[in-house]
C-alpha cells in the first residue's frame, strides 16, 4: 500500500480523509484529516494492515478501515468511493459497518450514588444539600 497514489490497478480510489468525511464519520474534512494525522486509523488491504500516517492515503473498495471514535471501535468495510458528500442515507451505501455492538448502558442503580449524569452541569444548592445529607448518613 503506497501513499497518495493509486497502484497499477484501475480500481477507483479516494483520499482517506475525504472518504471519511463523505461517509459522514466526521463533520468536516479538516477534522478527518487531523484524526488521520494523529495515527488513529489503520487500513487493511489484501491481508496487509498498515497505520494510515497521512490523510492522502488512497483507499479503494474492499479495504477495511479500523479506528476508535468516541470510545467505540469502528470496523468499516469500504464498498464504494463517493462522488460527493450527500445525505446520510447515501453515505451509508459507501460502507458496511462490521463494528461490535456498543456496550450496554449502565442503569442508575449500578452507578455510584454520588455520580451525576454526563453533561448535567453543576449541582444546584438543593442538589449539594441532598448529597451532603447522603454522605453524612454513611
Amino acid at each position: 500500500m503506497t501513499g497518495g497514489t493509486a497502484e497499477a490497478t484501475n480500481a477507483p480510489s479516494q483520499r482517506l480523509d475525504k472518504w471519511l468525511w463523505q461517509a459522514r464519520f466526521f463533520k468536516t474534512r479538516t477534522l478527518a484529516s487531523k484524526f488521520v494525522n494523529d495515527g488513529n486509523v489503520r487500513i487493511t488491504r489484501d491481508e496487509n494492515t498498515q497505520r494510515a500516517d497521512k490523510p492522502s492515503i488512497a483507499i479503494r473498495p474492499g479495504d477495511i478501515v479500523v479506528f476508535t471514535r468516541n470510545e467505540r471501535l469502528r470496523i468499516i468495510h469500504v464498498l464504494a468511493c463517493a462522488e460527493r458528500r450527500g445525505p446520510a442515507s447515501e453515505a451509508q451505501t459507501l460502507y458496511e459497518d462490521r463494528s461490535p455492538p456498543p456496550p450496554p448502558k449502565e442503569d442508575a442503580a449500578s452507578r455510584n450514588a454520588f455520580a451525576r449524569e454526563k453533561g448535567a452541569g453543576r449541582p444546584t444548592k438543593k442538589d449539594r444539600r441532598a448529597l451532603a445529607a447522603l454522605k453524612s448518613a454513611d
